[in-house]
């Protein structure tokens, strides 16, 4: 998996300055290493952490490779990489000939738009920023201003996978749900297996299932994206007179532990957690008894071409 710009600082994790000597670097990764093994407290998840964060900054060419934004894990290249965008009827970053699904409107662009002017107003009035995806200005912003490119990456890497459902489907990225701009979904699916509302995201750890919402230390006190989710699919239900068969929210595979985990139900859609190697195979296949709700599929693809609107 590409770096999210989400990731842990490897300094954060060794516990050191970026400005560390090499020794205190290497003092810190054995003290880090110690407390984190599972026989003495730690966790294999806290273990592998230290390993990874060495791995990055254990050197001098792999740090210099880190400060400099050339660490070819960060972000498949860097902020070369998490400056790249998606569009067109196939996907962002999908070339091949193979058939695609029909796809409609501009994944990650919003977020993408709202990044660019979050990270230059915070940057300040006057400051040049030649490469607003610099790896090494990416860390360096608050959270908040990351997640939103951690939530531009995840749409692309989503959209790019539901291209190769093939002809038989239908996808709309950035649809409006709601009175203000955010209040979007992320993809809206339509296919032979029934209408999916998608969320893509990216909390920069790990969730899990909570009386039939998610938790996690990435997400914000209170925030509930199932719930979420299912409050702008019945905005766009309600005015295209359809009704969704599944919300889906879709996170890198190492944010779940399960490949797909059914939730609570909202208004008979069925809620899933879904890692994203899992997300065009659950689609594809669908769900028991889940589908159009004997509708006829160029009816729903009529009603929806009619009432959707991007942000």
């Amino acid at each position: 998996m590409s770096d999210s710009p989400l990731a842990a600082n490897p300094y954060d994790v060794l516990g050191v300055s970026p400005t560390a000597s090499d020794d205190e670097l290497r003092k810190a990764y054995r003290l880090r290493l110690r407390q984190a093994h599972p026989d003495t407290g730690g966790s294999a998840a806290a273990f592998d952490a230290v390993q990874r964060a060495w791995q990055r900054v254990g050197t001098p060419a792999a740090r210099y490779d880190y400060d400099s934004g050339a660490d070819s894990s960060a972000g498949a290249g860097g902020g070369r990489a998490w400056a790249q965008h998606g569009g067109g009827a196939s996907g962002p970053g999908r070339y091949d000939s193979r058939p695609s699904a029909k796809s409609y409107g501009h994944p990650g662009g919003w977020y993408r738009e709202q990044y660019l002017a979050n990270v230059r107003e915070w940057a300040g009035r006057g400051v040049e920023l030649p490469d607003p995806f610099d790896a090494a200005l990416v860390r360096s912003a608050p959270r908040q201003i990351r997640h939103l490119l951690a939530a531009a990456i995840a749409e692309e890497r989503s959209a790019t996978a539901l291209a190769t459902l093939g002809l038989g489907f239908t996808v709309w990225h950035d649809v409006v749900a709601g009175p203000r701009a955010e209040d979007k979904l992320d993809h809206v699916v339509l296919g032979p297996t029934g209408l999916w509302a998608v969320l893509s995201e990216d909390w920069g750890a790990p969730v899990r299932v909570k009386r039939g919402d998610l938790i996690g230390e990435g997400l914000e006190p209170g925030e509930k994206p199932l719930a979420m989710l299912g409050g702008r699919a019945r905005v766009l239900a309600r005015a295209a007179k359809v009704k969704f068969s599944a919300l889906l929210i879709v996170v890198e595979d190492d944010q779940a532990a399960e490949s797909a985990v059914e939730l609570g139900s909202v208004r008979g859609a069925q809620g899933m957690l879904v890692q994203r190697s899992r997300l065009v195979n659950l689609i594809r296949t669908g769900l028991p008894g889940v589908g159009v709700g004997g509708t006829d599929l160029f009816e729903v693809r009529t009603r929806l071409q009619a009432a959707v609107r991007f942000v």
